[in-house]
């Protein structure tokens, strides 16, 4: 009897307990950075698309009587490289391979910086392992060239042969290029000088309240208004603070 009454006064204070911290929030060793909960509005990577060749290859690029285009953009190369073709010459290029290269360009990024891009086959290469991908110009939605990439290309995985079978781990027409995407161009950012706007990741009324009481602790409680879609706007005009503040505690 007894057993079962402390069973279940214990059982209602755990429920309290859950309920007091369901209101109150987590504790400040479990609270979330700002930085893992939102974003700056205005603030957001770009991606980059270009097509390119990939030469050097074992005898593993594209047939050239299946992908006339990767024999075409060959040519085109080679003219523009000074180098002329006699009319009507059939080219076997067996270590050539088109492929379509893709990269992100993070925000804030200033040319002469160094990003990793992406190099996937568009033809019918067995593998692009061991080729180095000549200078492809990397365009955004916008079709200007914000980045140019080229460099040795790696492919993960293996394959192997022999005794009449084979094994292939993971794709051997898929590789990166480390660092191969050199940024010409920076992306301008929509970030007005007065006004920070935050936008949360997982926009809902209770975080929200949550992120306009930690604001309102550390810059005053005018600093921060709620507005709707999961966003908070910080106006900076009106405090003392800049926005360079704001920066750094929304890093930290």
């Amino acid at each position: 009897m007894m057993s079962s009454l402390l069973r279940a006064v214990f059982t209602q204070l755990v429920m309290f307990m859950i309920a007091v911290s369901a209101i109150l929030g987590p504790s400040n060793a479990e609270a979330a950075k700002l930085r893992d909960i939102s974003t700056f509005a205005g603030v957001r990577s770009n991606q980059l698309i270009g097509y390119g060749l990939v030469v050097g290859l074992d005898g593993s690029g594209d047939q050239t009587t299946q992908t006339p285009f990767t024999i075409q953009s060959t040519v085109s190369l080679l003219q523009s490289l000074g180098v002329t073709l006699p009319p009507g010459q059939r080219m076997q290029l067996r270590n050539t391979a088109s492929v379509m290269v893709t990269a992100t360009l993070p925000p804030f990024a200033r040319p002469g910086q160094a990003i990793d891009v992406s190099v996937s086959s568009l033809g019918n290469a067995k593998s692009l392992r061991g080729g180095m991908l000549l200078m492809t110009p990397l365009r955004a939605a916008d079709g200007q060239v914000y980045a140019v990439a080229q460099g040795s290309v790696l492919v993960p995985g293996a394959s192997a042969s022999g005794g009449g079978g084979s094994a292939v781990v993971n794709h051997q027409s898929v590789g990166r290029v480390p660092s191969g995407g050199l940024i010409e161009r920076a992306v301008p950012q929509l970030i007005d000088d007065e006004i920070l706007q935050l936008e949360l990741k997982r926009a809902d009324f209770g975080q929200l309240q949550k992120v306009a009481e930690a604001v309102g602790r550390r810059f005053g409680p005018n600093a921060l208004y709620r507005s709707i879609a999961g966003r908070c706007k910080s106006e900076c005009r009106r405090r003392r603070w800049r926005g360079r503040g704001f920066w750094q505690s929304w890093s930290n």
